[in-house]
């Protein structure tokens, strides 16, 4: 089916990936699917990008899109198809096949052409796998596709060495016929040097391959093959901005941000040079124009962020404040925003939430973004210290502006998922001053947080247990549930983060009795930890040290001591 002619009367393959910076494979390991919803979605304007550079260049393409986003955002998949482009499904999820039994595999194809076919009102004929590609021993799959109506897939990959001369693949767009049933295959096109198979067609390799190379091989590919280029990118690959998903590896960071500022020049080059369409203009597949009366009128099953500016009208809810400090926090204020309305949303029944944020003398744009955020909101409170002074200052400064004698504290790097405080609330009995979480607790979890890290936090907490009144396994989290009434006479020697402990102890030498919640830790995902490992290491030492003492003096006193008579050094 490939058009003949001279190279400028050709029309090749363009394939563009929808799918949101958080989403993708590089990143998987630390933003599971649940998540996506709390974070910034970008895929309106880098999709908007994407469609006016398509139509600057007049260039057609195929769409491979998440079922996710058919789902939660049908209006940017319709917006696509009415200005002339193809849908294709990529998935619901962002999975592997290998995560996937064949089974699994068919509702997870099955769900995303129905998101996307309500999203448009246009039938879904091709496929792409969401992460990798299909081998060999994945063929299974083109079955089910077969099965469930889709004409054509994109997933298979014939790189590297002989796959493409097995089992009837080819490098080119080609039919491939199995157990009684054919589907068209689309590879991505790749180029051949010797007995290896290079990828060339855009994406990743587009970043990450010399250019020469490159364009030497889509050149020689036009040259030589009658079949057309088959290219893509991805629309987050226009969006040098981007938020950085700071808890990936090195190696995961270079596959995911490298030459992301030079990749809109690239594509706008081979978009120049060559003429593109869609994979169904080349199959000659029966032309289906757009026609908004036929997109499903459905609600979406869960908004990209779920809004709930107060905690709804009043009932016997008990109320509650949360504190969060924030320094430098610029990156993390939206990803945070959307959290906090899920869990709102999470305890709207239980609690009536206020929420106090400390902006403790950020030298970015935390102050603007709280402002624009949050302070709006009646149900929150935004303060300023002029100058930085600490997290642990920041969070007693929070813990004074509270309007309610129940006061949680959360750092806004959301390593403690703020759901938990569902559950650490109620633990806050009668005789109970303090709830601290605890990842470090026989129920606790911790997940893709440094070993090293970890280590420090579990030899300071030994040293603690120590010496405190309270035995407990984690003395060091920021995410805790106070009574404000506890806390009014406290004065802190160590406003930074050994003061988040020294409040810990402080309560312990008076006598308050302090429980633990096992707690979930994850790695911080956006922006960075602003402490200072060698002297928060000092200061805990020094606190150590103090408490030490004060133990020992309190051994020694001929008077016992009550609850409430200790005083803190």
């Amino acid at each position: 089916m490939a058009v003949q002619g001279d190279d400028s009367a050709r029309r090749h393959v363009l394939s563009v990936v929808l799918e949101d910076y958080c989403h993708v494979g590089p990143v998987s390991r630390v933003v599971p699917p649940d998540y996506w919803h709390r974070f910034e979605s970008r895929v309106q304007r880098n999709t908007h990008r994407t469609l006016d550079l398509l139509d600057e260049m007049g260039a057609k393409a195929t769409f491979f899109v998440l079922g996710w986003i058919g789902e939660h955002q049908p209006e940017i998949v319709a917006e696509v198809a009415r200005r002339g482009h193809e849908i294709a499904s990529k998935g619901y999820f962002h999975r592997s096949i290998d995560e996937m039994s064949p089974q699994a595999f068919r509702e997870e194809v099955r769900r995303s052409r129905i998101s996307l076919e309500d999203a448009t009102g246009m039938p879904i004929r091709g496929y792409r796998a969401s992460r990798g590609g299909l081998r060999k021993t994945d063929l299974w799959a083109l079955d089910i596709l077969a099965e469930e109506g889709f004409l054509y897939d994109s997933s298979v990959r014939p790189f590297g060495i002989g796959f493409a001369k097995e089992d009837g693949f080819s490098r080119v767009i080609h039919r491939r016929e199995h157990a009684g049933r054919d589907i068209w295959e689309v590879p991505l096109s790749s180029w051949q040097f010797g007995p290896l198979t290079v990828p060339i067609s855009g994406g990743n390799y587009l970043r990450q391959l010399p250019q020469g190379l490159i364009r030497h091989a889509i050149d020689q590919w036009v040259r030589v093959e009658t079949s057309p280029l088959v290219f893509y990118f991805h629309v987050w690959e226009l969006d040098p901005e981007q938020p950085r998903i700071s808890a990936v590896t090195r190696l995961e960071r270079i596959r995911q941000y490298r030459n992301l500022h030079a990749m809109e020049q690239r594509i706008r080059h081979y978009l120049g040079q060559y003429r593109f369409g869609t994979i169904a203009d080349h199959l000659q597949l029966p032309e289906v124009a757009f026609d908004p009366a036929r997109i499903a009128q459905r609600t979406p099953a869960q908004p990209v962020k779920p809004i709930s500016v107060t905690s709804g009208p009043a009932r016997a809810r008990t109320p509650i404040s949360v504190v969060i400090p924030c320094f430098n926090e610029e990156a993390t204020l939206g990803y945070l925003s959307n959290t906090l309305d899920s869990f709102i949303e999470t305890v709207r029944d239980e609690y009536q939430v206020s929420f106090v944020f400390v902006d403790d003398g950020s030298g970015d744009k935390t102050w603007e973004r709280l402002n624009e955020l949050f302070a709006p909101r009646a149900d929150c409170q935004v303060v300023q210290h002029p100058h930085n002074r600490g997290i642990a200052a920041a969070t007693l400064t929070g813990i004074r502006h509270a309007r309610t004698e129940i006061v949680c504290a959360i750092d806004a790097d959301g390593t403690f998922d703020p759901h938990q405080l569902k559950e650490m609330i109620p633990m806050l009995k009668p005789d109970v001053d303090a709830v601290t979480a605890s990842c470090f607790h026989e129920h606790g979890q911790i997940m893709n947080v440094p070993g090293w890290r970890m280590g420090l936090s579990k030899g300071a907490s030994a040293l603690y247990r120590a010496v405190l009144h309270n035995k407990l396994s984690h003395y060091t989290s920021c995410f805790r549930v106070y009574r404000k009434s506890t806390l009014a006479n406290i004065t802190l020697r160590n406003e930074r983060y050994v003061g988040i402990t020294e409040i810990l102890s402080w309560l312990d030498m008076q006598g308050s009795k302090i429980v633990e919640y096992p707690a979930v830790l994850e790695v911080r995902l956006l922006g960075q930890s602003k402490m200072k490992i060698l002297k928060t290491i000092g200061g805990h030492l020094q606190l150590i040290a103090a408490l030490a003492g004060e133990r020992i003096s309190e051994a020694l006193s001929s008077k016992p001591e009550t609850p409430g008579e200790r005083q803190h050094l």
